[in-house]
């Protein structure tokens, strides 16, 4: 994430993050990377995510928003049907339908391939989600499908951190 984003980011929150995940894609994906932090604040979580080389759609009226949850799995590891098979479902630890699963986000806005969203929510604390996976999907979340609005395939996920900087 750009230096003076994340500094901007440190001076509203007052504190450094408490959990990160890198981000990167599947081998089908490789160009994808990117940077997810998780801010305590106001007892909840600001999230701050940045991703790049997210695919671009064929047409300015298609590609441009992905699926982004928490996962309940702690590793970004998987097979060969799904590269990412390990991050598990949605973390949903009160049962909930979606969108309501505490794993549930905002989808990434994609332009040019870049992405970058922030924002907050009360549905947990950053130490929450250490040892879980965040993980991009390759459409966008519908917020009513079950189990986790019909999003496709993780095309990239990472691995939540305690930051210990």
């Amino acid at each position: 994430m750009r230096k003076n984003l994340i500094s901007a980011l440190y001076s509203i929150c007052e504190a450094e993050p408490e959990a990160y995940a890198l981000v990167y894609g599947s081998e089908e994906y490789y160009e994808i990377q990117g940077s997810v932090y998780f801010f305590p604040l106001w007892g909840g979580t600001l999230v701050a995510a940045e991703v790049t080389g997210l695919p671009e759609g064929e047409n300015y009226c298609d590609g441009h928003f992905f699926g982004f949850h928490i996962h309940e799995g702690g590793k970004c590891s998987g097979n060969e049907d799904d590269p990412f098979a390990d991050a598990g479902e949605h973390y949903n630890p009160h049962g909930c339908d979606h969108p309501n699963h505490v794993g549930d986000m905002p989808p990434l806005q994609a332009d040019r391939g870049y992405a970058l969203l922030i924002f907050f929510t009360d549905r947990f604390i950053p130490q929450e989600v250490v040892g879980r996976t965040v993980v991009i999907h390759d459409m966008p979340d519908d917020f009513k499908t079950q189990p986790s609005g019909d999003s496709g395939s993780k095309i990239a996920c990472g691995e939540i951190m305690e930051n210990n900087m």
